[in-house]
């Protein structure tokens, strides 16, 4: 399975647990270019998957599939995943999986009042265990799988453009994220490196106003007596591992770079990584989690499925 952007044959199945953020998701990729459908009787599956292949309707299509489904039935889902011989469809059939901590969903429910599709009378906290446990083989099938118990819309946002843009899934991919721990560990993080051991430029009052990406505090960074070393080390680990992911089917991987208030350490060690890493077939983007307020929540995941991020 694999991902490519509008102007190319596409199929994103989004799924996932109820109020995780599905509708939001398939909002972005409509922003992408893709023609987004939610809620698809999934009868009518194989017929829309063969008319993507006719050669008359090109582009990339994004269908919500989950619990509310006439006929849902994630089996049904899977068998449409691998190519079958002589069926015609999209160029790739990409599965985007919406996860979300139990507690959180259960907090999501309780304040929108609504009701869990699979709970019916019973308390909402049964109908997430079932969805959970439906939807499990799907999980692990996901070519991306994004948990959003902690994500605002705009992260969110970020992790699909950087997976489903134009031309996105023309390689594989590497994400190096900085973070700050007192906001919690990324959950989409393959890797977690700790930099807190370094010297903290935070101390200096010149350095403080500034961040990882002024050269200044990138400067100062680098000169821990451990910072080669370590980023050496982390370098040597990853490297020959990347051919071995691909092997093995994974199209990114997610690499997390924590220091304790995420603005000097964990922003310029990440740059350097992003950089060092970008040797090969594998496309790196970097991005910055906790810089400039980002951990506040800009708007909802959307009335029908709302996901507020959790303070830090």
């Amino acid at each position: 399975m694999g991902t490519a952007g509008p102007g190319e044959r596409t199929l994103v199945l989004v799924t996932g647990m109820s109020g995780a953020g599905k509708s939001t998701a398939l909002k972005i990729l409509e922003d992408l270019g893709f023609e987004a459908i939610d809620n698809l009787p999934l009868s009518l599956l194989p017929e829309l998957i063969e008319a993507r292949g006719d050669g008359e309707r090109q582009g990339a299509l994004a269908l919500g599939i989950d619990s509310r489904t006439r006929g849902f039935d994630p089996a049904h889902i899977e068998r449409h995943l691998e190519p079958a011989p002589g069926r015609s469809g999209p160029a790739k059939i990409a599965l985007l999986f919406l996860d979300c901590e139990t507690e959180v969903l259960r907090r999501r429910f309780s304040e929108t009042r609504r009701r869990h599709p699979l709970a019916h009378d019973r308390p909402v906290e049964d109908g997430i265990r079932r969805e959970r446990a439906l939807l499990g083989r799907l999980r692990e099938r996901a070519d991306l799988a994004i948990d959003t118990s902690a994500l605002s819309v705009r992260e969110l946002r970020r992790i699909v453009a950087d997976r489903f843009r134009p031309g996105a899934g023309r390689a594989p991919a590497i994400f190096v994220v900085s973070f700050a721990f007192r906001h919690g560990v990324p959950a989409e993080a393959d890797f977690v490196f700790d930099v807190r051991f370094m010297a903290n430029p935070h101390h200096e009052p010149a350095l403080r106003p500034l961040t990882g990406l002024d050269p200044e505090v990138a400067r100062r960074v680098r000169e821990d007596p451990a910072y080669g070393t370590f980023v050496d080390g982390i370098v040597a680990l990853l490297r020959p591992l990347l051919p071995a992911f691909e092997r093995d089917g994974r199209s990114y991987l997610t690499v997390a770079v924590g220091c304790t208030g995420g603005r000097h350490r964990s922003v310029a060690v990440a740059e350097h990584l992003a950089e060092a890493l970008d040797e090969g077939r594998w496309a790196v983007s970097v991005r910055h989690r906790d810089l400039d307020g980002d951990t506040d929540t800009d708007t909802d995941m959307g009335a029908d499925e709302p996901a507020k991020r959790a303070a830090g």
